[in-house]
């Protein structure tokens, strides 16, 4: 299934060098992981902050990019900079899903947005991110497909906080676009487990 997740190449390569310039510096993978879940945590709160500000979301589509792109380096930090750890590799995990609870919970309390909807979401994310994980238990390779993958989330949503921050009225097309995040993920879930289980069937 299509997802954002397929243009990861791309965006490592036009990455690349500033991965290999912090490896120069003596940065780490880990840094990096640590850094991009502090960022998550602190524009979080701030949008929890300043919820009846609009503009505040403009945040989002900033801290999305910034997170989307930290993530890639500090995986090319651990390839090809021989960073690679079983630390580093539970970091990355568990980042990923506090960095997005972080980020999509405070859109529950911003005015416009369904309380019960972003709160499924946020569920069903951690869940989604679950089904990757538990393919390596069963045999098969850790599962990124779409179609609400990470990166996806991460463009929808922040393209939601863009439109909404430059004054966009929020309405009924919010709770469509939520509701229709939260069929993507349902169907993301069942997809990852469906390949995990067939990549491990004889």
């Amino acid at each position: 299934m299509v997802s954002v997740y397929d243009i990861k190449p791309k965006f490592q390569a036009l990455l690349r060098p500033i991965s290999n310039g912090l490896a120069r510096a003596g940065v780490t993978a880990n840094q990096v992981t640590l850094a991009a879940l502090a960022l998550s945590l602190a524009v979080g709160a701030v949008i929890f902050e300043y919820r009846e500000h609009p503009r505040i979301l403009l945040l989002l589509p900033v801290v999305m990019f910034v997170r989307m792109a930290l993530n890639a380096i500090d995986g090319m930090l651990a390839r090809e900079h021989h960073m690679a750890s079983r630390l580093g590799a539970v970091l990355n995990e568990l980042s990923d899903v506090i960095s997005d609870a972080a980020l999509y919970l405070p859109l529950a309390v911003v005015p416009g947005f369904n309380p019960y909807l972003m709160v499924l979401i946020v569920l069903l994310a951690v869940i989604s991110e679950m089904a990757g994980v538990v393919a390596i238990q069963i045999g098969a390779k850790r599962r990124y497909d779409g179609p609400m993958g990470k990166s996806d989330r991460a463009f929808v949503l922040g393209t939601v906080g863009f439109a909404i921050g430059i004054g966009t009225p929020t309405g009924r097309w919010l709770d469509i676009v939520l509701a229709i995040i939260v069929a993507l993920l349902v169907l993301t879930i069942i997809h990852r487990s469906y390949l995990a289980l067939r990549e491990t069937t004889p």
